[in-house]
């Protein structure tokens, strides 16, 4: 288990809203969640009754949230955030509120925002002055969000989010509120939503947020002053099902929403607060926007099969495309491109789909063992398999890689293949802007793996201590024909860092940043 003395932190991804316990930008999601690592699924195959539902992994959860110019490191076990200087690696260490778990940039880089949940504050810090306003939230909180328009903050109870170093409740303790703050005024709003909220999403514009419970859609206008909540049915009360995903039209009109065990895609209407349940295939398993949000996606695994709904009316008759072979595929992958990849890591499958969307049919490709989690590169020409531990049932996975962790990286266009075996699970995984190269960390393993997705060749960096969280900095400049510096932080009790410039192969690293170490070279 890493010190809780690390990096507990989170990185702003380029996405629609910043968080710190999923949605990082540009990793695959899972089936049933649209986090970046879908979990190791060691099933051994599907057994009897019902396969089991996909799972995810937060691996790339609490990482350092990154700028133009800096990086925001939270230290717990210091109550204080430290911001490193990304050309100069200069380091300033600043007090924050009790055990600092998270901290967000805002859209414009301008504001970090630290959750403390040891105080139950939030600590509002300049970006540039790193002059600091506190503000007091709910207690009982774990999970914090920055809206896409980086005006407001929202922190609510995530029952999947909760670890055992989390504060007891001192006496009464709610799981259907809400803390949100305006981070201009730093003014603090109090809501109530519905019973443990799964999942809160924003419209693009950041006008409106969604929190889904079991029961209940709760939608949060933030347009105005304050914000203002409504709640809308969507289950019966006394036995509702699971709800899973939401995802929201890009015209904020409808929400959609997949519930556990409901062959159905529930439809809510903004405007009207109407529900409507729309019979799909077996298993529904997987709910996505198409990147231009034109369609809305729905896998549906038992009957294998995925359903394309118009996003702007989507009571017409969807467009359904069988996939290959009738194999139980859950997960899908989209790409601007206008192409897909479907997997499965419910049950022990050694293959994957590749889909062109304009295409009726799909085709079915060969993996050497079952797949844990897929990743696509920014470019949509490459892709990364993570396998677990798990072999084909059938005993033809190859003898390199029975009962051990792999990787491949993989080529879309011809599906050429290298398949590395691992010595230890994968924990960690970024790529860089233009999809070329990715960047790997294995559990408790003091290596950064250097991924190349032109020639599917690897390069290994040794490093001073066992990494912790990996990540790449903005593309400031797409077109100066350099790739930004990688970095990787590390165990450390006073915190390491190592900035890695693949255009030099050079590497830097910066040892005790939380009291304002120096580099190493």
């Amino acid at each position: 288990m890493i010190p809780r003395n690390l990096l507990w932190l989170a990185l702003l991804g380029a996405c629609s809203s910043a968080e710190y316990a999923t949605d990082t930008g540009e990793l695959a999601p899972s089936e049933g969640d649209d986090s970046d690592w879908a979990g190791d699924a060691d099933t051994g195959g599907a057994g009897g009754g019902a396969a089991p539902a996909e799972t995810e992994d937060d691996r790339l959860a609490l990482r350092p949230s990154e700028t133009d110019r800096y990086v925001f490191v939270a230290n717990p076990d210091e109550d204080s955030v430290t911001r490193i200087g990304v050309t100069t690696l200069s380091v300033r260490t600043v007090d924050v509120g009790r055990r600092p778990t998270a901290v967000l940039v805002t859209p414009d880089w301008q504001t970090a925002v630290v959750f403390n949940q040891g105080d139950a504050t939030v600590t509002l810090l300049d970006a540039e002055t790193l002059e600091s306003r506190e503000v007091s939230v709910r207690a009982n909180l774990n999970h914090l969000v920055v809206s896409p328009d980086g005006r407001w903050a929202l922190l609510w109870h995530d029952v999947a989010a909760e670890t055992v170093d989390d504060p007891a409740p001192t006496g009464a303790a709610s799981y259907n509120e809400i803390s949100a703050i305006d981070l201009a005024s730093g003014e603090h709003h109090p809501l109530v939503i519905g019973f443990s909220a799964k999942t809160l999403q924003f419209t693009p514009d950041g006008a409106l947020a969604l929190a889904t419970a079991d029961a209940s859609l709760a939608t949060i206008d933030l347009s105005g002053d304050r914000p203002v909540p409504t709640f809308i049915p969507i289950a019966d009360p006394l036995s509702p099902p699971v709800a899973a995903e939401v995802e929201v039209s890009r015209d904020g009109a409808f929400a959609f929403v997949r519930q556990e065990a409901v062959d159905a895609l529930t439809v809510v209407d903004l405007t009207s607060r109407d529900v409507y349940a729309i019979p799909v295939g077996a298993g529904p398993s997987d709910l996505d926007l198409t990147p231009d949000g034109a369609q809305v996606v729905l896998v549906s695994r038992d009957a294998a099969e995925v359903a394309r709904f118009d996003a702007a009316d989507p009571f017409a008759i969807p467009a359904v495309t069988p996939i290959a072979g009738g194999t139980p595929l859950g997960s899908i992958l989209l790409h601007a491109n206008g192409s897909a990849v479907l997997y499965t890591n419910a049950t022990a499958l050694d293959r994957y789909a590749t889909w062109d969307l304009a295409d009726p049919e799909m085709s079915l490709q060969p993996l050497v063992k079952p797949a844990s989690s897929m990743a696509r590169t920014p470019d949509g020409d490459g892709l990364l398999v993570i396998h677990g531990r798990t072999d084909n049932p059938d005993g033809s996975t190859p003898t390199p890689y029975r009962n051990k962790p792999a990787l491949s990286l993989v080529r879309l266009d011809d599906q050429r293949t290298n398949t590395l075996s691992l010595v230890d699970d994968i924990s960690g995984y970024a790529t860089s802007s233009d999809g070329k190269r990715g960047y790997a960390i294995l559990d408790g393993r003091a290596y950064l793996e250097i991924l190349d997705f032109e020639t599917l060749i690897y390069e290994e960096l040794a490093l001073r201590s066992p990494a912790v969280f990996v990540g790449t900095l903005p593309d400031l400049e797409a077109d100066d024909g350099d790739q930004p510096p990688a970095w990787v932080s590390q165990q450390h009790p006073l915190g390491r860092i190592t900035f890695y410039d693949a255009d030099d192969a050079s590497s830097q690293t910066l040892t005790g940043f939380a009291l304002n170490g120096a580099i190493e070279e």
